[in-house]
């Protein structure tokens, strides 16, 4: 008896009218963690050249200031708790 696989095919993440671009943010943001680091290859799908081209443009956005090099959101949120904490101790004698 044969096994019968339905194989899902995405769609590939960039078309072939996207341009790969700096100012491009809304393709761009696709290919950034959460953290704020370029995603892998692997995890993007992307070819060799697809990916060195994305690497690139969002290089050139975070020094043209589009991006942030780190997403700090969540040490921001760490350091207002720390200090809520820290305030609240005191020695005693």
């Amino acid at each position: 008896m044969q096994a019968i696989f339905s194989f899902c095919r995405r769609l590939p993440p960039i078309e072939s009218g996207d341009r790969i671009d700096y100012r491009n943010m809304s393709l761009i943001s696709r290919f950034i963690s959460e953290q704020g680091k370029i995603l892998s290859r692997r995890v993007n799908r992307l070819t060799l050249k697809q990916q060195r081209l994305i690497t690139i443009a969002i290089k050139q956005a975070r020094i043209f200031s589009l991006l942030p090099f780190l997403n700090n959101e969540k040490q921001i949120e760490r350091i207002e708790s720390t200090t809520r904490t820290t305030g609240l101790r005191t020695r005693k004698k």
